[in-house]
């Protein structure tokens, strides 16, 4: 096996996600949400939430493969954001990065964890339905381009 094939095969490390990683994502946010990325401002002030935040950094041969974040900050936990690269998906990244922020919301006692997701993103869809995410509502035109927010929820996170 080549190289680049072994590096696609390995499984990414996760770690927390600091203020110093936000340049090497901000490609990646404005390639997946080119209508509405979050910008360097936004995820410093994400970060300096502190305790009720919960960032992580997927990351496989040194590169940026995925983020995630959890807003948690009592009760019920909320997905901020969950980005896997192109060249990385379909390759089980987001549900690692998913099963890390549930962990994260069961360990901080969270009854429930929601979420918005984009009514046209089939695969992210499919990613939440597979973790036991329910569908429980729609906000219309909530994404740009007036793209309706499917809104779901997962009970006992952990």
């Amino acid at each position: 096996m080549s190289a680049p094939a072994a590096a696609a095969t390995e499984v990414p490390v996760l770690r927390p996600l600091r203020w110093w990683d936000v340049e090497r994502v901000l490609p990646l946010e404005r390639l997946l949400f080119p209508d509405d990325p979050w910008s360097a401002e936004l995820f410093w002030s994400e970060l300096g939430q502190g305790a009720t935040r919960h960032y992580v950094l997927a990351e496989r041969a040194g590169e940026v493969v995925g983020y995630a974040g959890l807003a948690a900050p009592a009760g019920d936990g909320d997905v901020q954001t969950l980005a896997v690269a192109p060249a990385a998906q379909g390759r089980g990244v987001g549900g690692l990065l998913l099963r890390e922020l549930l962990r994260e919301a069961g360990a901080r006692g969270c009854a429930a964890v929601l979420l918005e997701v984009r009514a046209d993103n089939r695969p992210a869809l499919a990613l939440y339905a597979r973790h036991g995410f329910e569908r429980v509502g729609v906000r219309r035109g909530y994404y740009a381009g007036g793209v309706d927010a499917v809104v779901m929820r997962r009970r006992r996170p952990a």
